[in-house]
Formats: C-alpha cells, structure tokens, sequence
C-alpha cells in the first residue's frame, strides 16, 4: 500500500516551530505517512479564509487522504474537535465553521467528536490542540483507525453563514472571497451563475472599474489592462495582465463585484 497521504492547512506561518511539531507528531505515530503542506500562510484566526482553503483543494487529493485544518482561535475552550468522511476523504478539525465549504460540495457520509484520549497525546495543552489532539488523531487515522473508534457522532456541526450571489432585476451582486499571491480577486460567483444570465453582454463592476466583456486568458490584452475571466477554481477572477488588481483596485475580501445586463 502506499503510504497514507495527510494535508495540513494551518494559520501557524513558517516563522516558529508549530509547523514541525505537528509533523513530529504524526512522524512519531506513522513514519511512513506522506505530509503534504496546503498553506500555514491562512490570516491568523481567519475561519473563513481556511474554510476556502479546504473547499478549493481536498477533492484534487486522491481517497483516502487525511486532511488536517487548524484555524483555531477557541483552542482550549468548550468547542469540540471533529473527524468527519466525507467523499472517501478524511477531515480533522475544529468544529468552528473550517468544514464549511467542505459540506457546501459534499454531505459528509460521517462526523464524530473525537473524544477517546487514548488517542491523543498524553498531555494536551489548552492552546495547542492542533499538536496535541489533532495530529496524533490524523496519524491514528493513517494507521486504518475508524472514525468510531474516535468518540461518538457529532451533534451540530458548526457552518459559516456566508452570502450566497443574489440575482435582482438585470443585475448579478457577489463579493470577493479570495486574492491570491499575484493580487487576482476571486469572487464567489460561479460558473452556474454566469450561466444563468440571459446574454453575454455585459459589464463587471468592482471598486467603481468596469469590464465590458468576460476574457478567455490572463493574456488576452495588453499588460495593465483590468480583466474578469472564470478562473480555475470555477468562480469569477478579476485581474490586472502582468500586474496586481488587489494593489490597483484597493481591494480587500467582502468588497463586492457586480455584473450588469
């Protein structure tokens, strides 16, 4: 068999050790598992940002792959942890909202609250859940572990109430959820949605810049010009060719992006 594959998807950054004692965990449990770093680079306690995180890339890992997310900042309080399978893929995470674009694509097949500390470290710190209880529960998992031997079914789980793109009259309204390291914005309207507008004619609105017409590449015009074009996410980006729309626009995440018909 080859070795298990666990994903970790953190708020910790490069510039402390918390990234390595996480791997030292898992590595201690099963020296075989095959660690892939996501990201450690999500906005310190951004749930929202860590819930996109997982929503763009868990089903570009193969089944079978662990997930782990820590975007934590009610570590140590009464929040509980949950392992849930979802697709034939595995997450372990805070129950705080970071499953939520998960579930969005998929209904989860099972979620329990991870309660049996036989598979945690012995001791646990109230504010390094991630190290303590998270990572060891992954590494279990990786070893063939069931999800019922971790604790019983999960009561509620906790979803992010994110707005959702809204029709109105000849108008489309969304916002941006994401901006990447080259500054491209990336909205919440989808491909679907694009569908449902009654013509190709017409404009995106952002930061008071219109776009008259949907491109098919980020070379399609001249550098320094404003496009929108369906990015590989399936949402709509907006982009400046060879240059950064988050620093041209003054944009930030939750401005909103409308097109016009």
């Amino acid at each position: 068999m080859p070795p298990s594959i666990i994903t970790l998807t953190t708020d910790f950054g490069r510039a402390d050790t918390y990234v390595a004692q996480v791997k030292g965990v898992i590595l201690s449990i099963n020296p075989d598992a095959a660690i892939v770093d996501v990201t450690h680079e999500i906005p310190p306690q951004d749930i929202m940002r860590g819930s996109i995180a997982l929503g763009e890339m868990w089903q570009t890992f193969p089944v079978g792959t662990i997930h782990v997310a820590v975007v934590d900042p009610g570590v140590g309080t009464s929040r509980c942890i949950l392992c849930a399978k979802c697709d034939d893929r595995v997450f372990v995470l805070p129950n705080n909202g970071l499953l939520s674009h998960v579930l969005k694509a998929k209904p989860a097949d099972e979620i329990v609250e991870l309660r049996d500390q036989s598979f945690w470290r012995t001791s646990v710190s109230n504010t390094f859940h991630g190290r303590d209880i998270i990572a060891p529960v992954a590494a279990h998992l990786s070893l063939g572990v069931p999800l019922s031997k971790l604790g019983p079914p999960a009561g509620d789980v906790t979803l992010l109430d994110f707005q959702k793109p809204r029709f109105e009259e000849r108008q489309l309204f969304g916002t941006i959820v994401s901006i990447d390291r080259f500054g491209n914005l990336i909205t919440d309207i989808e491909l679907a949605h694009l569908r449902q507008i009654p013509t190709t004619e017409f404009t995106v609105c952002c930061k008071q810049r219109r776009i008259e017409r949907i491109s098919r590449t980020y070379a399609d015009y001249p550098p320094g010009t404003l496009i929108a074009l369906p990015g590989s996410q399936g949402r709509l980006e907006l982009a400046i060719v060879g240059g950064n729309a988050s620093l041209q626009l003054d944009a930030k995440i939750s401005d909103a992006v409308v097109l016009s018909w």
